[in-house]
């Protein structure tokens, strides 16, 4: 089952309850302010907002979709199935700068991750005040635990009842938080019963409308005029789709004949899925009833004063309000702030109304009232361009507002002078027509977000994908195409939702082609195509990946040094503000400096990974009495190269098995390493006893002093008598299967690490090598995870290696390769790999009497 936006695509009465009902009983639970429910959505690898109470949905919009591989609170509860308890902004900065930057206000928040059965189906999220210490966090957290099990043994439920895979790829729901106190005002209520469309209003109701009983409102549409003659529409179509079991999720605003607000909630009393057919609609009309004598005292007050609830509708403007605001008041009541103030909506002011609301500390700004109402301003309106303060009073289930002139505001912030009017910063006149009404698709994007996330990608490909991930969204772009510049050609370094094969002939374009992608770069400029008529104009003969929609080259310029060039594009024309301009301009610069860092850090790297590979044994000493089998795997976090090896070397009459890990990442580790492994295969080709191995690579590593330390296992073996002699050098310890498939983690007495102490011992332990056994060398790559006791992945290998069976040539035996693919095989596949891997096996063949 998919949960969306439409009605349609969910199963009514059974998802949308559920998520809005734990939400709720969580925050009352948490002492919370506000919360929601984050589901895995049907793009692998994404979260999507299913659920917001207590916060208007449009001004967290950039918060509506969140990666699991991401640095946030979410993200990591839901990756690792982990309760995150973040008290206050001081512990959310030390722990996700990412998510602070974003949101940097004083409050604390608690993830409570989703499962049911071994899924995880998404994350309980809610937000609260500041605590000074953790532990007052605690039980509330235990109490959330306890609410996010219960939603997830409800979702796996819906599935086993045959509903598919719960998943949420719409918008979210937002409800309103459960309230902290009765609401104030007059309160009515009603039954419809669809069968017979009669309606049955108790008397407070009658009281409330001012109707007789049993008159005016008998019918429906009756009920309809009676409560909000203007939207009784609305008002039908509400009740006839609760009556189909699709109840509105939240009270309707609707207006009296004198302009109020009324607020009208619908409910059903059955059980859709027992009760087959329209149910009887249940309803209660609320009218707030603001006290006309504190009403009429309001309006005596100089300063405009106006409320908002914890979803954005104002619930309440003074005469004053309205005439600054410039919109009527009975227009006003009802209506999200954003939509009756568009020029409330740009960012600065939109962070400072999500401060209020997430830190619950009144705000003080200044906005800028526009020079023209874009329609029907007030008559008695005559102001424009004029500076206004607004304070914020939170509460905790409205924000009280005032609002008065301010006009010797001096030195106004840049980020707060109106946008000038005229041409596009790029000469090309602004749109007419309706591609010219399209208002931005999200808040603007706070640059700093960006660039705390670009400070984690280390590749090229990771810069990429941190702008598809973190900027292509934030803008509402769909797609994305990133030239680097190298001899003066620009070569493609990614793309994302351009169609197949569109951008090949362009691969390699010189810089004196006449391309947009390229004057960008060359001339320093960001071009700005609001429709795919102006690129067409401006470019004849350009090809065109589409025929509708819009396009943002940006130039890549780290340093004054060019890098590249940035393409965003949008699927529908839209119109690019100064401010907007002037962002992706400044995000283009974060970009190309994070491009620059990343093009050094790929020429290093290949650089290591040559050394590296030129350093690892291309093939392994032979015998005809033992096989030896070897795997590496790099890391895949930072510098992809390392200094792990292992060798087999013939020495004398037997074989030195030899595995090492050099501390660190990177050229130095791997030229160390090519030195250590030279030096050990020297010891060895001389048949020096294992200790003085040690002991010699020990002071070697020491005078070279390249401020590294490294681990060592040396094992020098018998091919013929399967004797071996051990010396361990801060080492893991080997692992042994038996023939007969028990396994032995074998506890030898070693030295400390190389490099460290000059008078080191290494002390020798011998042991028996059988036939059909098999010796396990690793490093600790192969067995550590970040918070995990090493021992336990020892373990893990050493059942590992029991399950992977016996050698070939053994009844069910596979290769002594099949049983190293299948020891590396997870390790393969984990695409966040912190270390590099190596793993060395050997086993001894039976001897040819024996195979007869």
């Amino acid at each position: 089952m998919t949960g969306r936006a439409e009605h349609g695509t969910r199963t009514p009465g059974r998802l949308d309850p559920l998520l809005t009902g734990i939400t709720t009983e969580a925050i009352s639970a948490a002492g919370g302010f506000a919360g929601g429910v984050y589901l895995r959505s049907g793009t692998p690898g994404l979260l999507r907002l299913a659920v917001l109470s207590g916060l208007p949905g449009p001004l967290f919009r950039p918060w509506w979709r969140l990666h699991v591989d991401r640095r946030f609170p979410v993200a990591d509860a839901f990756r690792l199935g982990v309760q995150v308890v973040l008290p206050d902004a001081t512990e959310t900065m030390r722990r996700y700068p990412q998510f602070a930057a974003g949101l940097p206000f004083q409050f604390g928040s608690l993830y409570v991750p989703v499962v049911g059965g071994s899924t995880t189906y998404g994350v309980l999220t809610i937000l609260r005040p500041s605590a000074s210490d953790a532990t007052e966090v605690l039980p509330d957290r235990d109490r959330m635990a306890q609410l996010a099990e219960d939603l997830g043994q409800a979702l796996w439920k819906l599935e086993q009842d045959g509903e598919p895979d719960i998943a949420w790829d719409g918008e979210p729901l937002c409800v309103r938080p459960p309230a902290t106190q009765p609401p104030a005002g007059r309160i009515g209520r009603f039954t419809w019963d669809p069968a017979t469309d009669v309606v049955t209003a108790d008397g407070r109701l009658h009281a409330l409308l001012g109707v007789a009983p049993g008159r005016s409102t008998d019918t429906p549409q009756a009920l309809a005029d009676a409560v909000a003659a203007a939207d009784s529409h609305q008002i039908l179509t509400a009740l006839r789709e609760t009556a189909a079991g699709r109840p509105p999720p939240l009270p309707l605003p609707v207006h009296a004949p004198d302009g109020s607000l009324r607020l009208l909630e619908l409910w059903t009393p059955q059980d859709m899925a027992v009760t087959p057919g329209p149910c009887t609609v249940r309803g209660l009309v609320l009218d707030p009833d603001i006290a006309s004598a504190a009403d009429g005292a309001a309006d005596l007050l100089p300063e405009g004063v106006f409320c908002l609830d914890r979803l954005g509708l104002i619930v309440y403007a003074n005469e004053q309000a309205a005439r600054l605001l410039g919109r009527p008041r009975t227009r006003l009541l009802g209506r999200p702030l954003g939509e009756e103030v568009p020029w409330l909506e740009r960012s600065a002011y939109e962070d400072h109304l999500r401060e209020a609301l997430l830190s619950l500390e009144p705000v003080h700004f200044h906005v800028v009232r526009p020079l023209r109402f874009t329609e029907d301003p007030p008559p008695e309106f005559h102001g424009g361009g004029d500076w206004l303060a607004v304070s914020v009073y939170p509460g905790p289930d409205i924000l009280t507002c005032t609002i008065v002139p301010a006009n010797r505001v001096a030195d106004p912030a840049p980020e707060l002078v109106p946008p000038a009017e005229g041409p596009s910063a790029d000469g090309v006149p602004p749109l007419d027509g309706a591609a010219a009404k399209v208002t931005p698709m999200a808040p603007l994007y706070r640059p700093i977000v960006l660039a705390i996330a670009l400070t984690e990608a280390v590749t090229a490909r990771q810069v990429s994908a941190v702008v598809m991930q973190e900027l292509l969204p934030a803008f509402g772009g769909g797609r994305l195409a990133i030239y680097l510049l190298q001899d003066r050609h620009l070569y493609l370094a990614w793309e994302s939702g351009f169609p197949q094969g569109f951008l090949a002939p362009f691969e390699g374009v010189g810089l004196d082609a006449r391309l947009p992608g390229v004057e960008t770069l060359t001339s320093g400029r960001p071009l700005f195509f609001e429709s795919m008529q102006q690129l067409a104009t401006a470019y004849p003969g350009v090809p065109l990946d589409a025929t509708e929609g819009s396009r943002a080259f940006l130039p890549l310029i780290a340093s004054g040094r060019p890098v590249g060039s940035c393409i965003l594009g949008f699927d529908r024309p839209r119109g690019f503000s100064t401010e907007e301009r002037t962002v992706l301009t400044a995000l283009a610069g974060l970009i190309a400096h994070a491009m620059e860092k990343a093009q050094r850090y790929d020429t290093e790297a290949a650089l290591a990974r040559g050394l590296q590979q030129a350093l690892l044994p291309r093939r392994l000493s032979a015998h005809p009495r033992v096989e030896t089998v070897g795997r590496y795997l790099p890391g895949t976090q930072g510098m992809d190269v390392g200094g792990d090896w292992y060798d087999v070397v013939e020495s004398g009459d037997g074989l030195a098995l030899v595995i090492g890990d050099v501390q660190g990442h990177g050229v130095q580790a791997a030229a160390t390493m090519g030195q250590l492994r030279s030096a050990v295969r020297a010891f060895a080709l001389g048949d020096r006893p294992p200790d003085e191995v040690m002991s010699g690579t020990n002071h070697l590593l020491i005078d070279l002093d390249p401020g590294l330390f490294a681990s060592c296992c040396y094992i020098r073996l018998d091919p013929l008598t399967g004797l071996a002699k051990v010396a361990r050098a801060g080492h893991p310890p080997p692992i042994l299967r038996l023939p007969d498939g028990r396994t032995h983690v074998l506890e030898i007495p070693g030295g400390v690490v190389l490099g460290v102490d000059p008078h080191a011992h290494y002390p020798v332990t011998e042991l028996q090598l059988d036939p059909g056994a098999i010796l396990a060398l690793y490093t600790d790559g192969l067995v550590e995870t970040p918070g995990v006791d090493i021992d336990e992945g020892i373990t893990a290998l050493r059942v590992a290696l029991a399950r992977a069976g016996s050698p070939a040539g053994r009844p069910g035996g596979r290769s002594l390769a099949g049983v190293a693919d299948r020891l590396t095989a997870k390790a393969r596949h984990v695409a966040d790999r912190p270390d590099d891997i190596a793993l060395l096996l050997a086993t001894r063949r039976p001897q040819p009497d024996r195979d007869r």
